[in-house]
């Protein structure tokens, strides 16, 4: 479905950027920061920002309006963990080019499986990695979010969506269902009427209409979606990131557990933040009347 379609990525105009791994990847536009890469072949990876805290990651198969082939899932699998493990960044951005966030699952790798091979297998398990990175992450959507892709920006924390971005799950048109979230967090985000008509119909929503159910947080002007992706996540990683975690699992407790196991969580890691030197500093500097400098930020 998706390979049929072509488009050429856009060379950036950014030029700040300073390495995590060899050798660079494309540059992205929008993006001011320095690359990271580490031979990746559907991605180009980078750390960009004015303290390079943010760890920004572009889906790079042009050809396949990137479709979410395995070896591009496992080189996100990488991408995440080295920027998990990187200490200088504290919230991480995921996007695609204009055309396309991701168009889908690599159907051509799906078409001759089985159901012996895929369940023994674990098909798409190893996707989950992106809703368990403990830092946040925003998806920055351009173009076409469908199938995997819809699933993979629902797997982020935060959705900001350019004017013409479109989502939706069609896997009902090609015999199957969604296989990675795509019944369960469309669900919960926009609720379950416009989820049942969306999974059954394989119909597209809009940006605007996206924004209207509740799955999107922001719409923005296409050139100017990623900078408003990158400033956002550059406004998070200033702050304390042990107390970002845990304000970041607090808040998947509501999306995941009951109200009275939600609101248990919240306490314990609300107790949790009086064990942290950040807390302290952030309160001593509201008092002092000055900006809080977090240890680890």
């Amino acid at each position: 479905m998706a390979a049929v379609l072509r488009l050429f990525l856009r060379p950036a105009s950014a030029a700040r950027r300073c390495a995590l791994l060899p050798p660079p990847p494309c540059r992205l536009r929008g993006a001011r920061g320095c690359s990271v890469g580490n031979q990746f072949q559907y991605l180009a990876v980078q750390k960009t920002g004015a303290r390079q805290s943010v760890g920004l990651i572009q889906l790079n198969r042009p050809q396949a309006l990137n479709a979410l082939c395995q070896g591009l899932m496992e080189e996100l699998r990488r991408a995440l963990e080295a920027l998990e493990d990187d200490p200088q960044v504290g919230a991480i951005v995921i996007t695609g080019s204009q055309k396309a966030f991701a168009a889908g699952a690599d159907i051509k790798e799906m078409q001759n499986k089985t159901f012996q091979e895929s369940y023994s297998s674990g098909f798409l398990a190893g996707w989950d990695k992106v809703s368990t990175v403990r830092k946040p992450i925003i998806a920055a959507v351009n173009g076409y979010a469908l199938g995997g892709g819809c699933e993979l920006a629902m797997m982020c924390d935060i959705i900001y969506a350019g004017e013409k971005a479109q989502f939706g799950q069609p896997e009902i048109l090609l015999g199957t269902i969604p296989g990675a979230g795509g019944t369960q967090r469309l669900t919960r985000a926009v609720g379950k009427s416009l989820a049942m008509e969306m999974v059954l119909t394989g119909d597209r929503i809009s940006a605007a209409e996206a924004k209207e159910a509740g799955l999107v947080s922001k719409i923005f002007p296409v050139e100017k979606l990623l900078d408003a992706a990158i400033a956002c996540a550059e406004k998070i990683a200033s702050n304390s990131k042990l107390v970002t975690a845990m304000a970041k699992e607090s808040v998947n407790a509501a999306f995941e557990t009951t109200l009275s196991e939600g609101n248990k969580t919240e306490k314990r890691l609300f107790y949790a933040t009086f064990a942290t030197d950040d807390r302290k500093e952030g309160m001593t500097a509201f008092v002092e009347k000055r900006k809080a400098k977090f240890t680890d930020s």
